[in-house]
């Protein structure tokens, strides 16, 4: 498959300083999100963490999944709104973090898993009847099931704390390709009604379980 020059640039934007942090800590702790630095001002991390990779697996992992998806959404929405999905994600991942953590000043996260999972979720909105293969799973799966539970483990790893992942981010940045995905292409919401009520479920269980005080 090949790639688009746009995605080229956004995996090499992430693979250029990812590569320089892993041998130097100031590098990376001068531009990961850390809730007190942001609270003192440096709110240029809520960017510049989004291009910061924890290690080569956590950098291959991100950028694979990119280079799956990228091609579905650049090739029906264009080049520019593609890269509006990919910062918007990134940001609201971040958002997203800073909100649930914002009490943590010691919270800390890195990575692009954010503005890729708002990659994903864009191209399962456009694409939702395809079929897709998960790890450890012998048959492919409806897109938008995978997005449906891709959610729902979200909100659980956020309400366990599960892993050492920045469950939130991945949330965020998935209600951001959702949510722009569908003003860019109303028609979705007519053609395909019930699979983006389905997929709008876990987002709305959250805002519940969030105004409820349950996670």
């Amino acid at each position: 498959m090949n790639l688009e020059p746009i995605t080229i640039g956004i995996i090499l934007a992430n693979v250029l300083p990812s590569i320089k942090g892993f041998d130097d800590d100031s590098f990376i702790r001068k531009y990961l999100f850390n809730i007190s630095a942001i609270d003192n001002g440096q709110h240029y991390r809520m960017m510049t963490s989004g291009f910061l990779h924890a290690d080569v697996m956590h950098l291959v992992f991100n950028m694979l999944t990119l280079y799956f998806f990228a091609n579905s959404v650049i090739f029906t929405l264009g080049a520019q709104y593609f890269l509006l999905i990919y910062v918007a994600s990134l940001l609201l991942g971040n958002i997203l973090s800073y909100y649930f953590h914002r009490n943590e000043p010691h919270y800390s996260a890195l990575g692009a898993s954010g503005a890729v999972s708002g990659v994903l979720y864009a191209s399962i909105l456009l694409f939702p009847n395809n079929s897709l293969y998960i790890m450890f799973i012998p048959f492919p799966v409806k897109a938008y099931i995978v997005g449906i539970c891709y959610l729902i483990f979200s909100i659980y790893g956020m309400k366990k704390r599960v892993g050492n992942i920045g469950h939130d981010a991945h949330f965020g940045g998935a209600v951001a390709g959702f949510v722009i995905t569908l003003i860019l292409r109303p028609n979705i919401l007519v053609q395909e009604t019930e699979i983006v009520v389905f997929m709008a479920i876990p987002i709305i269980a959250l805002f519940v379980m969030t105004k409820l005080g349950k996670i």
